[in-house]
């Protein structure tokens, strides 16, 4: 760190809402490696549900980097993306590893 830069107030607790999401996707992940993609499927939707109840319950200061555009745009972005993954999650039979397909 330089003597002309000074330190910034914003603590490490403004990534914690990004961490929060990041370890559901990461749990997500890990599901789909273990051939339980719906389960995965299902909490990359509940991740994206969780990213979009901080972005609409938390203060722009404290979202981190949950925050990409606007809130209303992210907050819809977020929901939509929701929607149709979770619709995908619980109404598609099979999978790509279904052995009575």
């Amino acid at each position: 760190m330089t003597a002309d830069r000074p330190r910034t107030k914003r603590s490490w607790t403004v990534h914690v809402p990004f961490g929060l999401v990041m370890l559901l996707l990461l749990a997500a992940a890990l599901r789909i490696l273990q051939y339980h993609w719906r389960e995965g499927a299902v909490l990359v939707g509940a991740a994206l549900l969780v990213g979009g109840l901080l972005r609409l319950l938390l203060p722009e200061d404290r979202v981190g980097l949950l925050a990409i555009r606007r809130k209303v745009v992210d907050i819809v972005t977020y929901a939509a993306l929701c929607a149709a993954v979770l619709y995908i999650a619980f109404t598609i039979t099979g999978g790509p590893f279904d052995a009575t397909s």
